[in-house]
This record gives C-alpha cells, sequence and structure tokens, in this order.
C-alpha cells in the first residue's frame, strides 16, 4: 500500500492472482481502488537514502503518508505530520491490520516500520 502513494506514476500497476483478491484484508482492495494517480504536492517528512523514506502526498485536500524500510531492522520513528494534525486516520502496517489512530495537535506521532516493511496513514 505505501508503494502505491511513495511512488510517482500516473498509472497504477498491481500484480495480482486470483488469490489476492481473497487473501487480502477488504481495506487493501479497497483502498487500492481510490488512491490518487498524481498529486498537488509532496513533502518529505523523514529519511536517509538507501535506508529508509516517509512522505507526505496531498491529493486535493486529502493527504497520505507512507513509509517504507529497506533495513533489516525495524525503525522506531517520531514523525512530525501537522497536515494530519487533529484528525482520526487510518494506520495501515505490515501486519495486514488497519487501525484507527488519532494524530494529537503539537505532537509527534510514533510509528514502527518493519524490516523491508512498510506503513501508510490516511
Amino acid at each position: 500500500l505505501a508503494a502505491s502513494v511513495l511512488y510517482q506514476n500516473p498509472i497504477q500497476n498491481f500484480a495480482l492472482a486470483p488469490n489476492n483478491l481473497t487473501d487480502a484484508p477488504q481495506y487493501c482492495l479497497d483502498f487500492l481502488k481510490q488512491v490518487p494517480t498524481t498529486w498537488d504536492e509532496t513533502r518529505l517528512i523523514d529519511g536517509y537514502p538507501g535506508k529508509y523514506v516517509v512522505l507526505a502526498r496531498r491529493s486535493g485536500d486529502k493527504w497520505y503518508v507512507a513509509g517504507v524500510n529497506a533495513t533489516d531492522q525495524d525503525v522506531k520513528l517520531d514523525l512530525d505530520v501537522p497536515m494530519l494534525a487533529g484528525s482520526e486516520v487510518l494506520y495501515c502496517s505490515d501486519d495486514l491490520k488497519s487501525i484507527s489512530k488519532p494524530i494529537k495537535v503539537k505532537q509527534k506521532t510514533k510509528v514502527t516500520i518493519k524490516p523491508n516493511g512498510g506503513i501508510l496513514l490516511y
């Protein structure tokens, strides 16, 4: 899910096999149907070349924050995401669960990106 936000491509392509439609949670399939393919604004939130990146992208008035970890260890971050402040977002990670997460005003948001994994807040 994170890759669909991170990579700049006006035509999204997703590899599917028949079992993907039954193995993936419904929220994943729903997200992939509605994720924007173009962006009005992009901001680097955090990152280190070759290790990890977290980007925020806006389409219209909706923000998406996505991150990936290219290392073999957890990356634990305190993210400053003012564009999401004061809202309740969905937080998706590699455990294929989606949880509701409040983003407090003037407070950093703690996230953990698993080795070779990703996160998404939207």
